[in-house]
């Protein structure tokens, strides 16, 4: 189980100094993201992905959810009231639910994707300012070893919270 830790960091060169000291930490390059102001270059800093700058997975499980509940209540209406001349079954509650839960899915993901992760609305003003968001996903037993690290070498990168177990999915 891995947990996602935030600092803000000052500039691009501490950065750098800072994923450089969690490589040596053994944090894998795979778990480490930055996220800067659009126009900042990160060089071959990891940057984030759409899925960590968007609402992608929150949107897609609440697609996901609505979507198959809408589609419940649609099979139920369709088979409390049948098109004359049709029997149908609890296979169409089933089918309706599915397909609800496709296009629900399909819906809000399109959407999500252009709308800005919410756990990085905290950090929106710092980041334009100038700042650099780390978020690193390290093991639960190497979270105040990595924290303590980080502040011990660089005093300016400023914890800013943690996230609860990541991935959210796998």
């Amino acid at each position: 189980m891995r947990r996602r830790l935030y600092f803000l960091l000052p500039d691009v060169k501490t950065a750098k100094a800072v994923f450089n000291k969690l490589l040596l930490a053994r944090i894998e390059q795979e778990h480490v993201f930055f996220l800067a102001r659009e126009g900042v270059s990160l060089n071959d800093l990891p940057e984030a992905t759409m899925l960590q700058k968007s609402d992608e997975l929150h949107g897609l499980a609440l697609g996901l959810v609505v979507g198959g509940a809408t589609g419940a209540v649609a099979g139920v209406v369709a088979m409390m009231f049948p098109p004359s001349g049709l029997a149908m079954g609890l296979g169409v509650i089933l089918a309706m639910s599915l397909i609800g839960a496709i296009v629900g899915v399909w819906a809000s993901g399109m959407i999500a994707a252009d709308v800005p992760n919410t756990r990085l609305r905290k950090f929106s003003r710092d980041i334009e300012q100038g700042k650099i968001l780390l978020m690193v996903d390290v093991p639960k037993d190497q979270i105040g070893e990595i924290s303590d690290m980080i502040r011990e070498q660089y005093p300016d990168a400023a914890a800013r919270g943690r996230d609860p177990t990541i991935p959210a999915f796998p």
